[in-house]
């Protein structure tokens, strides 16, 4: 009997597992729109991003460990196009809870000065990490390997996916989240070839 309830709930984590990396529809509900939260720095927020102690590989390891991936985006005060992914993309229900349900977000100042520690070890002010890993525009949206490498000395782009870059419309965004989350980037790494199939389906 024991063994039997195993097999159960093995299996029923196994559908869940399957589910969450199961291609969703291409469009969803927009209605009721999320509102994004101003804080007192000017840059807007999602409730759902993470609050942690900006230790990128322990961020990673509890996305991994909630079933999520993981992201980091860049923002600053006074930038349109990261008040636009709030207000007009990330306010759509549908992409809302995608990536609420599929991400472990941090939300990093490209001129803040909270200290970050890296996925090596090395800690630094988020606008050092910046310069670091080359982040030149806002938002810029950088996307984590599922599993990261045992050598603690990497970091930047050997452990990234993608990166999504300035203002783009809501198809693309939810796309390259799509793309990341169901791995279909091990595939085919054209994200392109993905997204226009998808647009024509929309």
């Amino acid at each position: 009997m024991r063994i039997l309830l195993i097999a159960i709930l093995m299996l029923g984590l196994t559908g869940a597992a399957r589910a969450s990396d199961a291609m969703p529809p291409v469009i969803g509900p927009e209605e009721p729109r999320v509102a994004p939260i101003k804080g007192e720095d000017g840059i807007y927020h999602q409730e759902w991003f993470v609050h942690s102690f900006l230790d990128l590989r322990e961020d990673h390891a509890e996305a991994k460990a909630a079933g999520k991936r993981f992201a980091v985006v860049f923002e600053q005060r006074g930038c349109i196009y990261c008040t636009k992914m709030h207000t007009d993309v990330l306010a759509l229900k549908y992409i809302n809870d995608y990536v609420r349900e599929n991400f472990d977000v941090v939300q990093l100042d490209l001129w803040g000065s909270r200290d970050v520690t890296d996925f090596d070890g090395t800690r630094l002010p988020e606008k050092k990490l910046a310069e670091r890993w080359g982040v030149l525009f806002t938002p810029t949206v950088v996307f984590f390997k599922d599993g990261l490498s045992t050598d603690r000395s990497k970091w930047g782009p050997e452990l990234e996916v993608a990166r999504m870059h300035l203002g783009i419309g809501a198809g693309t965004f939810y796309d390259m989240f799509v793309w990341v989350r169901t791995k279909t980037y091990e595939k085919d790494r054209n994200f392109q070839r993905f997204h226009i199939e998808r647009q024509q389906q929309r």
